[in-house]
């Protein structure tokens, strides 16, 4: 114990002259300085302003309480009691073993996500983009060959009903004009 006592103490050792090489802090223009130091100067000028002022004494007595509160799982410990979590548990009893199969089930196409294929989608992104232009492009001409499709139609059906209607008007003439010419030979 003593051992590894040792070895751990040494190791933290090495590790802060690692971080006092890291940070650049070491022989300067006051001398050899370590980070224990600095942070012992910090945490004394941090203990002579809180001892001066009575509202942060009390925020240094109640930081634990505040970490506690902070804390995400403390909200889910006291609004959900053991025995409400257990009721949620025994609730879903019947669906757990379906979304086990599920979770099997993704498991096991893990391989399909890891393809070639599917690592290469963000590969033919640029490719997809081009072609989502082209397919808009292409739904705008469709859209104006449609418009101009049904002009067309609609001129045809009014140049036919105009046709049908002077066939008509020409028909009536003839047929009064056979009419009268019938009628003169028999009036002669």
């Amino acid at each position: 114990m003593a051992a590894t006592a040792a070895s751990e103490l040494q190791r933290l050792e090495w590790r802060l002259e690692e971080l006092e090489q890291r940070v650049g802090v070491g022989d300067g223009a006051f001398g050899p300085r370590k980070v224990s130091d600095e942070l012992v100067k910090v945490h004394m000028a941090l203990s002579g302003i809180a001892g001066k002022r009575e509202r942060i004494k009390i925020l240094f007595k109640k930081i634990e309480d505040v970490i506690k509160y902070l804390d995400p799982q403390y909200i889910d410990r006291m609004a959900v009691p053991d025995a409400m979590k257990l009721q949620f548990i025994l609730a879903e009893e019947q669906v757990i073993p379906s979304r086990a199969a599920l979770l099997e089930q993704v498991k096991n196409l893990q391989p399909v996500l890891d393809s070639t294929n599917i690592q290469a989608v963000p590969d033919h992104a640029a490719k997809l983009q081009r072609l989502s232009q082209i397919h808009v492009q292409q739904q705008e001409q469709r859209h104006d060959l449609t418009d101009n499709v049904k002009t067309l139609l609609e001129d045809y059906n009014k140049m036919t009903l105009l046709l049908s209607k002077q066939f008509v008007q020409w028909h009536e003439i003839l047929t009064r004009l056979e009419m009268a010419k019938e009628a003169k030979p028999v009036a002669e």
